[in-house]
């Protein structure tokens, strides 16, 4: 599922941004060679409970679980999310999708062929598309489709609001074949992704005119030409239903309908259920919950022995009866409520597990890596060699054991920038950066003039005590007091609250969890228990880095510091910082869909870069601040310790990030830099984090591309300043680039041979790891919960959904969503 809002799957007119997500898998990524010597490797394979079509039966309908309803149906919009990209991939063709193993393929649905006729002068590709291609009004798909399409989104309009949509820009003409089923595209400049072009490919009714474009496809798509039709959308019902469609000319949908249903990420195993979806991503906790049910069905009604009260001891449970039914009326009404509520949420859990019996856990990889971005604009990381030494003092392959060991993969770190494992052109290239080396690392440090002593050294020429001192201290303060706002009141509540409610506990002599039977329980299953220790090892390393520190904000006035006079006793340099969200407005802004969020041209407003953290920041009252640099044997530099601001998400779906966070700050303290780990709302991580600058170290993830020349250039490119004093980053926002890079990119995005273009790739990929702004570390797994009786729909892996093949399997379809009583 998606996190922090934000988009899943590859948008390639925008790459999105998307958060770790946790996942269970199986099966081990196999490497080889190919016959020609070029290096390949086998990715996990997609897990869709694959059947023949005779197989499955014909009606019925499936709920699908989305994040939130689409934006807008329109997906070249830069408000276009993953339901919009999931939904229209039933609805309009797609002429290249992806396959198993990342590489676009021709749909013959829509085309009978597509290919290169001409090079010189100018480069030519010539599409037949199918004779049977029509949308759902009857009109044959053909060029005026392709024309208006171009024209809208080669960017020369700025009536049409598109999001940056590459590769059009390059097309000089389009025009009519030897037939109306033929359509010549002449580029005006060679251009190797041209598969990437016309997919989804809109009518002309929708891309003809800016008011059709910007409007007309927001809330409704009145002609289609897909297996599925859109019947309707309900936005107090949060669903969006297609129904199979009469004119479609390939095979004919297996299902009567298909309904997308908005579920947020908390609520979905109370959805899975109660039967109110059949289909959706899942965290590892809820696969937990179903792996467990899956194994307790023949319990024979013996009670769980997970879930609410599982923990409860005999001498624990003889206690809450003693106080339950003692002379104490008092203790006994409270420890009687704490038993009925315990005794309430073990019959809720329990009907829940029940349920969950009737789904099966599909598992694969998703298309989509995980990185560590350095901030490369300013501060320490502004030079080459602090940021090199960050990257070789991580242990990658421990960190990928850190979210995958618990879940029994293959804990092997990502190799590339630009591929990923099983895709063509997936070279390892993390040699150009070195595997990882303490001494190296510390070496790089030196050599950048940071030192032991450098912490506590004053300024060179500058005598102690000096107004420049002073000055310096000063600003030093007013940055902290930026991150330092109290919230003092929130933390004195949510303390009370946890002391309260261990108090009732005591009394009542239960251990039982308040979790209504809809929070996961890991106890029982060896995967869940991994985990458990993952996550216990990470608070104990926490734990440990917080010893020796003082407190800030004990006087309850935002920025201020309480006086530092507990010094540490300890190495502890990781301080965890709460941060706010913004105002309604700033986070309903927050993303912006993202990638596509910044303006047109990529530009970040000087003004919404912040020094030291971003507006709003602080430090609630109880929060540990760091001891002295000096105390610690931290690296610092003229009087400066070396310590990077790393910024988190906050949200119970980020719980393995934050993990992950926690050993990254571990093994830079080994080399002797200080983290400072802030978390932030969900809402506002990447649009005032991320993309505006305020960080020095934060953890993001990017989706795979079949097309990396086109998608990942304005990843890794060269910031350029503007004149109006912002800065062009396009989507690297970890501001490291290199004119080399952009070359590289540049020849691959215009060599149509696809073998050499590939090599070019590989060489701008390790000169991205040698510039050391992303440290791409794993793989993201993918986890989907589905009916166990459904056919064709799961983790899918690289390769796009054939929807028309999904349905129930024959002789089951009886017991579908739409048959079973909600």
């Amino acid at each position: 599922m998606s996190h922090v809002g934000v988009p899943r799957g590859t948008v390639r007119k925008r790459r999105s941004l998307a958060l770790l997500t946790a996942g269970v898998l199986t099966i081990p990524a196999l490497a080889g060679c190919s016959s020609d010597g070029e290096e390949t490797s086998r990715g996990v394979p997609q897990d869709i409970a694959r059947t023949a079509r005779p197989a499955v039966a014909d009606g019925s309908t499936v709920n699908w679980a989305v994040d939130a309803l689409p934006a807008t149906f329109n997906a070249f919009q830069a408000d276009a999310d993953s339901a919009t990209t999931r939904i229209t991939g039933a609805l309009l063709p797609t002429l290249f999708p992806m396959d198993e193993s990342g590489r676009p393929k021709l749909n013959p649905d829509y085309l009978e062929s597509a290919k290169v006729i001409e090079r010189e002068p100018k480069q030519v590709v010539l599409y037949k598309l199918n004779q049977q291609a029509v949308w759902s009004d009857g009109r044959e798909i053909g060029a005026p489709d392709f024309v208006a399409q171009w024209r809208a989104l080669r960017g020369k309009d700025s009536a049409f609001w598109t999001a940056r949509n590459s590769g059009y820009e390059r097309i000089d003409k389009i025009e009519r074949g030897a037939d109306d089923l033929q359509v010549r595209v002449t580029f005006s400049k060679p251009y190797a992704d041209w598969r990437s072009l016309f997919s989804p490919l809109y009518p002309k009714e929708i891309t003809g005119t800016p008011d059709a474009f910007n409007d007309g496809a927001r809330t409704t798509l009145k002609n289609t030409a897909g297996p599925f039709v859109l019947r309707g959308v309900s936005k107090s019902q949060g669903t969006v239903t297609l129904a199979r469609s009469p004119r479609w000319w390939g095979d004919k949908a297996k299902l009567d309908t298909l309904v997308f249903r908005a579920v947020a990420a908390e609520d979905r195993t109370e959805a899975l259920a109660d039967g109110t979806v059949d289909v959706a991503d899942i965290d590892a906790a809820t696969a937990d919950r179903i792996t467990l049910a899956r194994r307790d069905r023949g319990s024979n009604g013996q009670p769980l022995a997970h879930g609410p009260g599982s923990a409860t001891t005999p001498a624990a449970a003889l206690r809450s009866w003693a106080l339950a039914h003692g002379s104490d009326e008092e203790a006994a009404e409270i420890a009687q409520a704490a038993r009925e509520k315990n005794r309430k949420a073990v019959v809720a859990y329990t009907a829940e597990q029940k349920a969950l019996r009737d789904f099966a856990v599909r598992k694969s990889l998703e298309p989509a890596y995980t990185q560590l971005a350095l901030n490369g604009e300013s501060g320490p990381l502004a030079d080459d060699r602090v940021r090199r030494a960050v990257a070789r003092a991580l242990d990658r392959e421990e960190l990928a054991r850190t979210v995958l060991g618990p879940l029994g993969l293959p804990a092997k770190p990502l190799g590339s920038h630009l591929a990923l494992e099983g895709q063509p052109g997936y070279k390892d290239g993390s040699g150009a950066l070195g595997d990882q080396n303490t001494k190296e690392a510390q070496a790089l440090l030196a050599d950048a003039g940071w030192t032991r002593g450098g912490a506590v050294q004053p300024p060179k020429d500058t005598k102690a005590g000096s107004e420049a001192e002073k000055k310096e201290d000063e600003g030093d303060k007013g940055a902290e007091g930026d991150r330092s706002d109290a919230e003092g009141t929130k933390s004195d509540k949510k303390a009370k609250s946890e002391e309260d409610g261990q108090g009732t506990e005591q009394k009542a002599g239960q251990d039982a969890e308040d979790t209504g039977g809809k929070k996961a329980e890991k106890d029982g299953e060896d995967s869940a228990a991994g985990r458990e220790k993952a996550d216990r090892a990470s608070e104990d390393s926490a734990a440990s880095r917080d010893e020796g520190l003082y407190i800030v904000g004990q006087d309850n006035k935002p920025g201020s510091h309480a006086p530092a006079q507990a010094v540490s006793t300890g190495g502890a340099s990781a301080v965890h910082v709460l941060a706010p969200a913004r105002t309604a407005t700033g986070q309903s802004a927050a993303l912006l869909r993202q990638a596509g969020a910044l303006g047109e041209d990529g530009a970040v407003a000087a003004q919404d870069k912040q020094p030291g953290g971003a507006a709003g920041a602080y430090a609630p009252v109880g929060t540990a601040a760091p001891a002295p640099a000096a105390a610690k044997g931290q690296l610092g530099k003229d009087g400066k310790a070396l310590t990077l601001r790393f910024v988190l998400p906050s949200g119970p779906g980020s719980q393995s990030l934050r993990s992950v966070g926690d050993k990254i700050a571990v093994m830079l303290e080994k080399i002797g830099i200080g983290t400072e780990i802030i978390k932030v709302p969900d809402e506002s991580y990447f649009k005032d984090h991320v993309a505006s600058g305020v960080y020095d170290l934060a953890l993001y993830s990017w989706p795979a591309t079949a097309y990396p020349a086109t998608d990942g250039r304005p990843i890794y490119a060269k910031p350029e300043p503007a004149t109006d004093g912002s800065l062009l980053v396009e989507q690297n926002y970890t501001r490291v680039g290199t004119d080399h890079i952009d070359q590289l990119f540049d020849q691959a995005a215009a060599e149509l041979d696809e073998k050499a273009a590939r090599e070019l790739m590989k060489q701008a990929d390790a000169r991205i790891w040698a510039a050391a702004g992303s440290i791409p570390l794993f793989q993201r797994p993918q986890l989907v919960a589905v009916d166990k009786k459904l056919a064709n729909v799961g983790a899918f892996g690289f390769a796009a959904p054939r929807y028309q093949d999904i349905g129930f399997k024959n002789r089951q379809a009886a017991g579908s969503s739409a048959d079973r009583k909600k």
